[in-house]
């Protein structure tokens, strides 16, 4: 029973796993082609954050510490953190919004958190302090 339990849980973890996998790529393959920013497209953009209970808005005003504990919320591991900040770069380049500050923190927070060095987390640090 014990066994069942664990592979039925495993299932619902791998589900949420496929389904942050798939609307992050959404929102990088959103940011990452070059446009202009208007209410159409940065629709699309919010149709994808609200399923992270987000919105530009939300964006704009959301502390660092408190979009941390909202991606730990929807239990995101440090890859796809660190493809949440990817956006937030992405989009802060050819929008209006400025989310660099925001990414530079979660890219720290991967970088600290998962005991583990990435030189790629550690050039976009110094890439956004430059």
């Amino acid at each position: 029973m014990k066994t069942q339990k664990y592979m039925l849980s495993k299932g619902i973890r791998d589900e949420k796993k496929v389904k942050i996998d798939n609307m992050l790529a959404t929102l990088l393959s959103l940011v990452f082609v070059p446009k202009f920013w208007n209410i159409e497209d940065t629709s699309l953009i919010d149709n994808q954050l609200t399923d992270f209970g987000l919105t530009t808005a939300i964006l704009d005003q959301i502390e660092e510490k408190d979009l941390i504990k909202l991606l730990d919320k929807y239990e995101m591991d440090w890859e796809q953190k660190e493809q949440f900040a990817d956006f937030l770069v992405g989009y802060s380049k050819e929008s209006q919004f400025d989310y660099k500050a925001k990414a530079l923190s979660i890219y720290e927070h991967v970088q600290v958190e998962s005991k583990t060095f990435s030189f790629g987390i550690g050039t976009k640090i110094s890439d956004l302090k430059k």
